[in-house]
């Protein structure tokens, strides 16, 4: 490196050397839980085995450590206590949408009175300015505003303002990368320790009986009821009170601390619902059986006083004699079962899942914590919590008032059972159990994880243990039911002997009370009896014999004992138990001894010299034993002389069953056998050798060996994982160390390995055992990652090493030994020979033990078979390195794998990431022995090991292409091998050679190129692999960030120092646009970063299945990069962050290219102000990409009416594959730190170079990002996530969208302000709900976060959104001053502004506004002229965002807005000396924010306009001007439009008189079209958002009538439609716009009709969109009238995409009308009329309101009378009951009264024959009708023949559906119905009725029952028949009732008729059940035909005269005239 400059290196050396070795080689000691480690018992010469378990438990672990990991953490953020207080240093941002939330007031219950609208058809707008402007005080204004300063000046001054106080980190304002993209890290595995379950801790808190005479104890365990099996050692304790405990002093010799334990901890590690505590009760031995002693704790209680006062000091003192004489003996008493279910809750214990997931070596947990090493909860893996045991866990007191009594003949286990069992079911013993009352009080609770005061089951004090002794809690331990697969790491070695059954049935007779005394004997004479077995409570602690609880009276007894005893660790063959079997005899005999020897049996502890366990019947010797019978087995003892005497013939008698719990004896044959040929290796042992029961020699030596290895893996699953360590150990030890067996050589390395990879694959296939989430067995992982240590070769010792006496030094710390041996860097071996022959004369530390091992006599040589003596390669002390001659570990290792075949090679390669952990290991280690660390890296390692990686790289990789290429699919698996690959190469990255390992890397990603044709799964593999790399701490320098471009090396290179470079000031030579692009150079040059930009970039542009996951993967790699280098202590300096920047300029060139492909984030969240939800992940996936519009944009348009830059339009129209948000909103955090990053003068540099094109994309990407770091405020409580189909969505949005489909750039990014964008296209897919989501989706998440944390949430990310923004505006300044030199300015300026505007319309903080004002101005004092001539659609945008912040409630944000509007409206003035224009544009905006009113405040607004006049009047330069008295103008005429805002307020509550004013202030600018249609869509909004769907869609017709009169005018095109006529199918209300006409407005006028919809896509826009409203509302045959218009406009513009949609659209309302058919709904009508001088001028109004379909009348009755109750109060408020005209002299001038009445269209008959259909019947209605019965006495109801009826027809101002809901009333007329009338009319419907069921198709029998019963049916009250006896009867008097009479008779006929027909019809659809029915049916029918057949056949003669003239013009004069009052007739007639 030495011609680098020195800056340069000085930065390189900054981040980290390179020539520094990164790993470290690091002994840790042993995390123990006890304060002495558990050894075994002092001064004993262990096994050769023994000695090995206990190194292995207790050496140190060995870690490869990498030095600087952690210094690049991305989570640096999270895991650095500096940054822990990160949010404290930052600034609180001010958002305007929060200070509104804290101060909005409540609107105010009570009544309000309602403000009456006066005059609801008046035409004039309301002027009724209140208030005089001038009263107000205008705001702060800014000093300098008005002074004149350059330009430059002023942009300087704005950027220093914008440099100072900003963020220095981005990336610690952004949330970090999600779990699921997060680089793949190694978890660090879990360190191996003792399995411990879910513990819980139970105190024994009381134990009483009702009566208290004499000692009892207590012994606890767990019983599984399910799998009928003991869970845990049993736990002794007692209660009993000094006085008892003294009644047995004789017995006890001393009291040991660790007995008096009162509270046990238990471990399960399987809990279920099936767990019972068992408590059993003995008592000392008495006379008498189990219910005789128990009788006297039944019937006596100890309350009673008196006589059993007596009774119990009787009891006492007997008990006292039974102590004393037979205080060492027991008998059962009582017990009692206590359920844990409810602690280990059913509810959450699946078995099968949770807990054996969890606990069995499954990582033990790794995997479950997802290993977010943060959340380690503790070095504790299983908490009961995670098991769902604890949830509801507390600390439970249990109190059980009833024992049961122990029956003396079912004592067994066996027994036990069947109770618990029968207990579980009926939670009862009671009918065959006696119970005993007394008290047991137990607390329950979970086991804290540090327990002070606790003693292992070995009884090993457990930290902490404090001085002060306090009674301890013990540790009991668990017997699993399942297998535990968690290797040994302590000592423990324990016996456990169950004594079950003794069978003297057929002895002689003194055996009764039989007792058995059990010892561990090391020899035969009776002092030979160890005190190992442990004592019970109140006692010692290790006893020398126990006896076992005595039966009273029974021959053949059970036991139920349980003895523990602590196996020496040295077992010879003299050992064994001894059970001596007595007879007691409880009643005390003058004389007599106790005791009576009834005979022997004893068990051996070692069988072949190994431990005997299991179930055992053993006979019984009835005399004294012979010498040496512990040599033999009971059974099979040799014959005696004198023989032996055996109870029952040597059978049998004796059942016992004895249990190991051993980290020592393997009990397992394989692991046996292996264990023990390894060691007759190792140590001297004498030939033929015993192993088991075969005998080998020392020439089968080596074949047995072999055998054992190969068979080690059919060993039980259980035991081998126990013993993995050591196995594993033993494995590599074999592997390695040269043998000589017999003389001859041995070389076990290929079995050795094959048995590692044999044990490595049933580790991985075990369903038991946990793995990683990359799959990786855990045990493994943690053997390698703490346990595995290089082979350390045995060395024969030469005699000169004498013995040096030493203290016992066997547990030497087998960490490093004093330095004077060895250099500290000599990685210690488990024994290190002090006595190297180089060393003479320096005897330090001569081991014991090494001479045990090795001998140190020379003359032992002539031993045949041991280790070659391979001579280590430590330095000696003379530091002169010795020739090496061994094989070294980690070549071995290389060549297995390469040689390796068949089977074993597929294993290999299968778990490789386990042999490269191995290689990495090793090689660390051997780097850190030979200390190479001062040599070059290329020479460090041989080249044939070289080549061996090489081979290994090469073929693990084209076993991940096979596997992906197989038809299988495999792809997980190759996942797993491709992450284990890359972390290889990672660590080779520190300690090889890098240009090698580089060389590797291009290998890699060759050889996959070429095997891989599926481009998605070949990214995604290569990415995931440089993710990897690119994560190494020194990636930078790997990279060579600091190297310039001319003279860099080109990469792979082998190394730096070689190389020449110059310094990095040349810059400026190069062509800086090609610093942004990813040229062969860079890739060359930096290596790694240019590997991941071209992934990156193949990711963006492919296609295929799947790609957007590899995408988010590409994306999320560089984010984790950037934000690890920006988060990096080392990168803090900013010309380092400079340097870095430069270095990933080529993403800015991919992420230009990507443009089409990032998601759009404008079009997600709709812009409603502070409720704005955020833009839901429910549209991720890419439905509101850039889609269409871009495209078509992209494509080039058709249409381009005034665009501002052409955007992106050279590329060639492709349908890309469109990012989600997040991967987008990563993406441009990237950009933007680089744009924050980089210097800035380059930049500059390259945009001026840029083509305008460039530049354009370049603005667009910024747009983008502006809405992409919107901030999104704080959750509150009352959001609620974004609904799915938002129909509400500003429809005005929508439609800009509609309209600006096809309009270029410009419309392009319009529409991307839009924020309903893809309609409705959220569902089409229904994406996952993304949980995981940061502050993005807080709205969401918003659940158990505590404030303070929300708060902090959004403080951070208040910070992130303005830092955000203002480096988008840094980069908006530097294109400006770079593009001022170019002559593109104008284009690029309309960019710029749409960025601002966009930036303007989210949700800033007042830091931001105050910055993007300042550049706005700069921009209108720099290219005004431009502006206000170009940029007239931006101009009216920016206005609009203007007024909108200058009605804002923060000072700040207000004065800025007002400044810049004035300036804005002065320069306009300046450039075209009249700003009509912008006078438009203005009170246009305002219109529109009015219209929208929901967070909108009038006073701010009003201040502003204030502060707008005072700069008007201050401004001296323009006093000159007609200007001051403009502005004033305008500003008067915006005060008047904010009138209507207020009044807007007042009926916010009352939505049909909101409608109205809206309704009448559209109307009051019929001669502004701007305004009216803005207002008009403002309508519609608000129709939609009450879901009057129909109705905004007429708002729309109206506004798009109002379009198309304008186009009319301007150009006569035969396509456009002509002015509104053209609209009258959709509705005859149009016609309303043709008030438009050449004398109120010309066209060409400046600033009028300029709006974006005065256009033919606007008016497109508008049509579609209310097309679109139409189908929703369901009115599909309109949205054909309305495509009819659209149409011919496509195809004139030959737009085939739209049309395509269209007809699609056509398509689907045509299916909707064919299928819905009659269930359509549409409105129903009522008639509301007002009453009363309360309702101001709507007082005797009537209106017809159109409510939604199937609204009843009291719903809308409920309706109104709620709101006016409200508004007058509810005893002023009532609703007229009935339909009759209203008589206002009798109503109550004080109330408000309204009538109701439902009201049907009414049609003409001749209207009938047009209005054929269901649709017709109910559109375009302007005449409704109701109905009102009377009788001319006055009731309602009368007979036949007095029944009148009012029709009243009531005809509205305009035809529904309209833009309102209800319209007044014009016209009413009445008709009266004489009854004949009424009848004819009720005829007429009958027949009717009956016409449509007989011909509805299909037939529906039930309908058609129904309405012949009403028919024909005999009881019909006021039927048929009576209506024709009382009119038709006889003919009337009255001639003018004639043509009635005749009129009924014709009636009748043909209701006669359609009842025949009726009837047939049925006949054909009955079933054979109705047969009779039909009967009936037809005979009714034919009753009333005949009776009504002379009345039908009669007719009146004088009818067929003519009697009246008929007026020929009148049309269906008849039917008109029999409406009118008979008298009117008669005068017309006569």
């Amino acid at each position: 490196m030495t011609h680098l400059n020195s800056l340069d290196v000085e930065l390189a050396q900054e981040l980290g050397e390179f020539t520094e070795d990164d790993l470290d080689v690091v002994f840790t000691p042993k995390e123990c839980r006890t304060l002495q480690p558990s050894l075994p018992e002092e001064g004993v010469e262990l096994d050769p085995h023994v000695r090995d378990c206990v190194q292995t438990y207790i050496r140190e672990w060995l870690i490869v450590n990498q030095k600087h990991q952690g210094s690049s953490e991305t989570c640096g953020f999270k895991k650095t206590g500096s940054r822990k207080d990160f949010h404290k240093t930052l600034q609180k941002q001010t958002f305007e949408s929060e200070t509104l939330e804290c101060s909005e007031p409540r609107a105010q219950a009570g009544p309000r009175h309602v403000n009456v609208l006066c005059d609801v058809s008046g035409k004039g707008p309301l002027t009724a300015c209140d208030f005089d402007l001038r009263s107000l005080q205008p705001d702060q204004r800014l000093e300098n505003l008005l002074q004149h300063v350059s330009a430059e000046d002023f942009e300087k001054q704005n950027e220093e303002a914008r440099r100072t106080n900003r963020q220095a980190e981005l990336f610690a304002l952004y949330p970090s990368v999600d779990e699921e993209d997060a680089v793949e890290i190694r978890p660090v595995p879990e360190c191996p320790k003792e399995h411990l379950g879910n513990r819980i801790l139970v105190k024994l808190l009381t134990l009483k009986f009702e009566i208290e005479i004499e000692p009892l104890f207590a012994s606890i365990a767990l019983y599984d009821v399910k799998e009928r099996k003991k869970i845990s050692e049993s736990f002794h304790c007692d209660l009993n009170s000094d006085q008892f405990k003294g009644f047995l002093r004789a017995h006890t010799p001393s009291v040991a601390l660790s007995s008096q334990a009162r509270s046990a901890v238990f471990s399960v590690t399987y809990p279920s619902s099936d767990i019972y505590l068992v408590v059993k009760i003995e008592k000392v031995l008495q006379q008498g059986e189990i219910g005789d002693c128990a009788e006297p704790y039944m019937v006596i209680k100890e309350s009673d006083g008196g006589k059993s006062k007596e009774k119990i000091e009787k009891l006492k003192l007997q008990a006292e004699s039974f102590c004393q004489r037979l205080g060492k003996y027991r008998m059962p008493f009582a017990w009692a079962p206590i359920s844990l279910a409810s602690f280990f809750s059913v509810s959450t214990l699946d078995r099968e899942v949770t807990d054996v997931d969890s606990m069995v070596g499954r990582s033990s947990v790794g995997e479950r914590r997802t290993l977010s090493q943060s959340r380690r909860l503790s070095e504790r893996a299983l908490s009961l919590e995670e098991n769902g045991v604890g949830s509801n866990f507390k600390t439970t007191t249990m109190t059980i008032n009833s024992f049961f009594k122990q029956e003396g003949d079912r004592l067994s286990d066996e027994d036990l059972f069947k109770f618990l069992a029968d207990y579980k079911r009926s939670s009862s013993l009671q009918r065959r159990v006696k119970s005993i009352p007394g008290l047991l009080r137990l607390e329950i609770s979970l086991a804290p994880e540090v327990i002070n005061c606790c003693l292992t089951p070995e009884l090993l004090p457990v930290r902490p243990f404090p001085e002060n002794r306090t009674r301890p809690h013990k540790e009991v331990l668990e017997f699993p039911i399942r297998e535990v697969y968690v290797p040994h790491t302590v000592y423990r070695n324990l016996l456990y002997v169950y004594p079950q059954r003794l069978n003297f049935a057929n002895k002689l007779a003194s055996a009764r009370n039989i007792t058995i005394k059990i010892q561990f004997m090391c020899g035969e004479d009776a002092s030979s009896a160890m005190p190992v077995i442990f004592g019970k409570s109140n006692g010692p602690e290790f006893l020398q014999e126990v006896y076992t609880a005595i039966t009273y009276h029974n021959k053949s007894p059970d036991f139920y004992e349980e003895v523990k005893i602590k196996l020496p660790a040295k077992l010879t063959v003299n050992h064994h138990l001894l059970f001596t079997f007595y007879h007691i005899s409880c009643q005390q005999k003058q004389g007599a001894s106790v005791e009576s020897l009834l005979g022997y049996s004893w068990l051996p502890v070692l069988l072949n010299e190994r431990l005997q366990t299991g179930s055992y019947c053993l006979p019984v010797a009835l005399e004294k034993l012979p010498p040496n019978y512990s040599m033999h087995s009971a059974e099979k003892v040799p014959v005696q002389n004198p023989p032996i005497k055996w109870a029952e013939g040597h059978k049998g008698v004796f059942n016992i069953e004895v249990q190991a719990v051993s980290s020592v004896h393997t009990q397992d044959n394989h692991l046996e056998k292996f264990f023990t040929l390894c060691h007759s290796l190792e140590s001297q042992v004498t030939f033929p050798i015993r192993v088991l029961d075969q005998k080998i020699t020392e020439t089968a030596l080596e074949h047995e060996l072999k055998l054992s290895i190969i068979c080690l893996n059919s060993s039980r699953l259980e035991p081998l994982v126990l013993f993995l360590h050591l196995v594993l150990d033993k494995l590599f030890q074999l592997s390695v160390q040269p043998m000589v067996i017999a003389g001859q050589t041995a070389n076990f390395s290929q079995f050795a390995f094959e048995s590692v990879v044999a044990i490595a694959n049933s580790l991985h296939n075990s369903k038991d055992l946990g793995k990683d989430q990359h799959g990786r067995n855990c045990l493994l992982a943690s053997y390698v990652h703490y346990v595995f240590r290089l082979p350390e070769l045995q060395r024969e010792l030469p005699k000169s090493g004498g013995p040096a006496a030493l203290p016992d030094p066997r547990y030497h710390t087998y960490g490093r030994t004093s330095a004077a041996a060895v250099s500290s860097k000599l990685l210690q071996a488990r024994v290190m020979s002090s006595s190297n022959p180089d060393l003479v004369g320096t005897h330090c530390a001569a081991d014991e033990e090494v001479k045990n091992i090795m001998s140190s006599k020379i003359a032992d040589r002539n031993r045949m078979s041991y280790y070659c003596s391979g001579n280590n390669d430590a330095p000696c002390a003379t530091g002169a390195p010795r020739p090496a001659s061994k094989k070294h570990f980690h070549e071995e290792l290389a060549l297995q794998m390469v040689v390796s075949t068949g089977m074993v090679r597929e294993t290999v390669f299968k778990y490789a990431w386990f042999f490269f952990e191995l290689l990495v290991k090793s090689m660390a280690q051997y780097v850190h022995t030979v200390d190479k660390r001062d040599n070059f890296r290329r020479t460090r390692f041989s080249d044939r090991f070289k080549d061996d990686i090489t081979t290994i790289v090469n073929v693990v990789t084209s076993e991940i292409a096979a596997l992906l290429v197989k038809p299988t699919k495999e792809n997980e698996q190759a996942e797993k091998i491709n992450i284990s690959l890359a972390f290889f190469l990672y660590d080779l990255l520190s300690l090889m050679d890098r240009g090698f390992v580089f060389n590797l890397i291009k290998h890699y990603c060759n050889q996959l190129s070429a095997k891989l044709n599926n481009l998605p799964t070949l990214i995604s593999m290569r990415l995931e692999f440089l993710r990897i790399l690119c994560s190494h701490e020194h990636y930078l320098n790997l990279n060579l960030f600091f190297m310039n471009a001319d003279t860099a090396p080109p990469s792979p290179c082998p190394s730096i120092s070689s190389q020449n470079s110059s310094s990095c000031s040349s810059f400026q030579d190069q062509k800086i646009a090609s610093m942004f692009d990813l040229t062969p150079e860079y890739r060359q040059q930096h290596f790694l970063t240019g590997l991941l930009f071209t992934e990156l970039a193949a990711a963006l542009d492919a296609e295929g299945e799947g790609i957007s996951k590899v995408q988010r993967k590409a994306v999320s790699a560089i984010h984790s990069l950037l934000s690890s280098h920006d988060l990096d202590p080392r990168c803090v300096k900013p010309e380092v962050k400079v340097k870095i920047a430069a270095l990933y300029l080529p993403l800015v060139g991919i992420i230009l290219d990507a443009l089409p492909q990032l998601y759009d984030f404008t079009a997600t969240d709709a812009r409603g102000g502070k409720n704005r939800t955020s833009g839901s992940d429910e549209e991720q996936e890419g439905n509101s990409a850039i889609n269409q519009n871009v495209a078509l944009a992209i494509a080039g348009n058709h249409f381009n009416l005034k665009t501002s830059g052409t955007m992106l339009s050279s590329l060639p129209y492709k349908q890309y594959n469109v990012l989600n948000a997040d991967t987008t909103r990563n993406l441009m955090i990237c950009f933007l730190w680089i744009m924050k990053n980089a210097d800035q003068s380059l930049i500059r540099k390259w945009i001026a170079d840029l083509p305008s094109m460039q530049l354009n994309r370049i603005l667009d990407l910024l747009f983008i990002c502006v809405s992409c770091f919107e901030y999104k405020g704080k959750p509150s409580s009352d959001k609620v996530s974004t609904q799915v189909l938002q129909k509400s969505r500003d429809v005005k949005a929508r439609l800009e969208e509609a309209l600006l489909r096809g309009e270029g750039a410009r419309g392009e990014m319009m529409r991307r302000r839009v924020p309903g964008n893809d309609r409705f296209s959220c569902l089409s897919e229904n994406l996952r709900w993304k949980k995981e989501q940061t502050h993005w989706r807080q709205a969401n998440e918003k659940l158990d976060k505590t404030k303070a944390e929300l708060d902090q949430e959004a403080l951070i990310s208040g910070n992130l959104a303005t830092e955000a923004n203002l480096i988008i505006l840094d980069m908006q300044e530097n294109i400006i001053q770079a593009s001022s030199a170019l002559d593109c300015k104008d284009s690029l300026l309309g960019g710029v502004l749409r960025v601002l505007v966009n930036s303007l319309s989210c949700d800033q903080s007042t830091t931001y506004l105050t910055h993007c004002f300042a550049t706005l101005r700069a921009l209108i004092a720099k290219f005004g002229d431009l502006l206000f001539e170009e940029e007239v659609e931006q101009c009216a945008d920016l206005c609009q965002r203007v007024l909108h912040h200058c009605s804002s409630s923060m000072d700040v944000t207000r004065s800025q807005a007002c400044a810049t509007l004035y300036l804005l409206m002065r320069f306009s003035f300046g450039a075209i000396s009249n700003f009509a224009r912008v006078k438009m544009q203005v009170t246009m905006s305002l219109a529109s924010l009015v219209g929208k009113a929901s967070d909108f405040n009038e006073e701010h607004l009003r201040r502003s306009l204030r502060t707008i006049l005072a700069y008007a009047e201050e401004d001296k330069a323009m006093q000159s001007t007609p200007f001051p008295i403009q502005v004033e103008e305008l500003l008067y005429n915006l005060n008047s439009i904010l009138y209507d805002t207020v009044k807007m307020r007042e009926f916010q509550e009352d939505p049909e008189m909101l409608m109205d004013l809206m309704y009448r202030i559209a109307k009051s600018y019929q001669t502004s079209p701007d305004l009216r249609l803005t207002w008009l869509q403002n309508m519609a909004e608000k129709h939609t958002k009450k879901k009057c769907y129909t109705e905004a869609a007429m708002c729309l017709v109206h506004a798009a009538a109002l379009v198309a009169e304008y186009l009319s005018m301007l150009e006569d095109h035969s396509y456009l439609p002509v002015g509104s006529v053209s609209f009258q199918n959709i509705s005859s209300n149009v016609l309303e716009e043709s008030a438009v006409s050449d004398d109120t407005l010309s066209p060409d006028e400046d600033g009028v009709c300029s709006g974006r919809y005065f256009t033919e896509s606007g008016l497109v826009g508008l049509l579609e969109q209310a097309a679109e409203l139409f189908s929703t509302g369901g009115l599909y045959e309109t949205v054909n009238e309305v495509y009819k218009l659209v149409i011919p406009i496509l195809e004139a513009h030959r737009d085939f995409r739209k049309l395509t949609s269209t007809h699609d659209k056509l398509q689907k309302a045509f299916d909707s009308i064919i299928s819905k058919g009659h269930k359509r709904m549409f409105g129903t009508y009522f008639r509301v009329g007002f009453y009363g001088s309360k309702f101001g001028d709507l007082d005797e109004q009537e209106f017809v309101y159109k409510e939604p379909a199937i609204t009843k009348l009291p719903e809308i009755s409920h309706r109104l009378e709620g709101f006016y109750s409200q508004c007058f109060g509810a005893e002023f408020v009532e609703v007229i009951k009935d339909s009759a005209p209203v008589d206002k002299t009798k109503l109550d001038p004080n109330k408000a009264y309204i009538q109701i009445t439902f009201v049907e269209p009414y049609f003409d008959e001749y209207e009938m024959k047009d209005r054929v259909t269901y649709f017709e019947k109910n559109f375009n209605l302007r005449r409704f009708m109701y109905t009102t019965p009377f009788t001319l006495e006055g009731r309602p109801r009368g007979e036949l023949h007095e029944q009148y009826r009012r029709n009243t027809v009531l005809t509205t101002m305009h035809a529904f559906p309209y833009i309102k809901t209800r319209i007044s009333v014009i016209q009413k007329e009445e008709f009266v119905l004489t009854p004949i009338e009424v009848a004819i009319e009720d005829m007429k419907k009958k027949t009717l009725q009956l016409a449509v069921a007989v011909h509805q198709e299909p037939p529906d029998a039930k309908m058609l029952q129904m309405v012949l019963q009403g028919s024909v049916g005999a009881t019909v009250n006021q039927g048929p028949l009576e209506v024709a006896q009382v009119f038709l009867a006889e003919i009337p008097a009255d001639p003018k009732l004639y043509r009635h009479h005749n009129k009924l008779r014709l009636c009748f006929k043909e209701f006669i008729m359609r009842c025949g027909e009726a009837v047939e019809k049925n006949k054909r659809l009955i079933t054979a059940d109705q047969r009779e029915y039909q009967q009936e049916l037809k005979k009714n029918y034919n009753k009333l035909k005949e009776n009504l057949r002379p009345m039908i056949e009669r007719k009146i003669p004088e009818l067929y005269k003519p009697i009246f003239r008929v007026e020929s013009q009148k049309r269906d004069s008849f039917h008109r005239s029999s409406f009118r009052k008979c008298e009117t007739q008669l005068s017309q007639g006569s």
